[in-house]
């Protein structure tokens, strides 16, 4: 548990998930494209850099693209907003959708708009108006199901917080005007970005079971320490996080009562305490990615 034993822990731990079921879904999506008009790409409002999925672009070509950017109650709204000004000035039509209060009038009325145009060009050809087919895309666990269910108005499509709760594609009725093409979570084949990839795997959308969890909790400890100390500090009573994490782990162990016979810390508990809070939002509004 040495601060410099984790540093060379993540210098040399890559990172990577890419099951078969993620290359079957960018296949199986590539075989759908000639009958998709819009994709949703939905992003993490806490990790808008690090969930945007790397490649899409070499897989769903030139469809027009609204970049859906859920959890924006959880989000330190202020460097997300530098982030999410940073896709506008790329290009991107971004729209911040409230699924806490099922405010999705936007994301609907965009969807309306851009079909209005892809229509108007359909009886130029001589073909018939038809309801929008919107494919929804984005990586595991970062809200697609419960954005559905908001676009839907009911509980429709299920939701876990497992990466890979959704196993296949399957078409949605929203409404009358719009028919969405749910999909599984998707990562790419290479996690370049260790950084990223370890952002990714702290807010649960990479599967715990190929981690370290010892290093997750580590690498969330010190990145609250960086960037929100306070926060840190009102979590845990900590103010400082030494070359040695033990003293942080014996705080927080003792702290929440993550002890073994003995009054010794049980390490693993003190991680899964920390991974835990992170994921229930126990630390508050906080967002990890920033503009480099």
């Amino acid at each position: 548990m040495n601060n410099q034993d984790n540093e060379k822990v993540f210098q040399k731990s890559q990172i990577n998930w890419y099951p078969g079921h993620m290359a079957k879904t960018k296949k199986q999506i590539k075989e759908q494209l000639n009958v998709i008009d819009i994709v949703y790409e939905v992003i993490d409002a806490r990790m808008p850099l690090s969930s945007k999925i790397e490649d899409i672009e070499e897989w769903i070509k030139h469809k027009p693209t609204i970049l859906v950017v859920t959890k924006m109650d959880l989000c330190d709204k202020e460097e997300t907003n530098k982030i999410l000004k940073e896709y506008e000035n790329r290009g991107y039509k971004v729209i911040p959708v409230d699924l806490m209060n099922g405010n999705v009038t936007e994301l609907i009325n965009e969807t309306k708009q851009i079909m209005k145009e892809i229509n108007q060009e359909r009886v130029k050809k001589g073909l018939k108006e038809r309801a929008a087919r919107v494919l929804i895309v984005g990586a595991p666990n970062v809200g697609k199901s419960t954005l559905i269910n908001r676009l839907v108005g009911k509980k429709s499509a299920g939701v876990g917080n497992t990466p890979g709760f959704t196993k296949s594609l399957s078409w949605i009725r929203i409404n009358k005007d719009i028919e969405l093409l749910d999909s599984p979570g998707v990562l790419w084949p290479k996690l370049k970005d260790q950084e990223q990839a370890h952002v990714l795997a702290a807010f649960s959308s990479i599967k715990e079971e190929i981690l370290n969890l010892d290093e997750i909790a580590c690498f969330i400890l010190k990145k609250m320490y960086n960037l929100y100390p306070e926060k840190l500090l009102d979590r845990y009573e900590i103010s400082e996080l030494d070359d040695d994490l033990i003293e942080a782990y014996n705080q927080i162990g003792k702290k929440r009562g993550a002890l073994s016979k003995g009054g010794i810390t049980d390490y693993e508990k003190v991680s899964n305490i920390i991974i835990r809070d992170l994921k229930n939002g126990y630390f508050g509004k906080i967002t990890f990615d920033r503009i480099k």
